[in-house]
């Protein structure tokens, strides 16, 4: 197995204030491990924010389902037309994210992830998996 690259919020947010994010309405986050990520972007674009509760991996990056379940209801109700930027952490499948976009059918809807699979990628170089410093760590005491 390969090590894990470690990220410091420092190199997210440089990396972030320079990358050229599209003309977004709003951010919708996929939630557990998008809520840092769409908040930092929904920062970034000055721009709404929702955080949508859907499920497919667990905590050691394994599917737990079949496919992404809905952990909480969403029903979107965004000004026709808007453009919409959906962000999670990471993507490998596409799986999520594609459950995600069902419900935003009636919007322009673009794809942003730091890691992975997305119209957007943060960092696209990055094929192992990353220590990100909003993730808890346990110390043995």
């Amino acid at each position: 197995m390969s090590e894990k690259v470690t990220l410091s919020f420092s190199t997210i947010s440089e990396a972030l204030r320079a990358f050229p994010l599209p003309e977004t309405d709003w951010v919708v986050g996929i939630g557990r491990g998008g809520v840092v990520a769409a908040s930092l972007v929904a920062h970034q674009l000055r721009c709404g924010l929702t955080i949508v509760q859907l499920n497919y991996r667990d905590d050691d990056n394994q599917p737990s389902h079949e496919d992404p379940i809905w952990i909480r209801e969403f029903s979107p109700d965004f000004t026709p037309d808007a453009r919409i930027l959906l962000v999670d952490d990471v993507s490998v499948s596409g799986k999520t994210l594609d459950t995600a976009k069902t419900r935003l059918a009636d919007y322009r809807v673009s794809t942003f992830v730091l890691k992975g699979k997305a119209d957007y990628v943060l960092f696209p170089d990055i094929k192992t998996c990353v220590n990100w410093p909003w993730k808890a760590v346990d110390y043995a005491i």
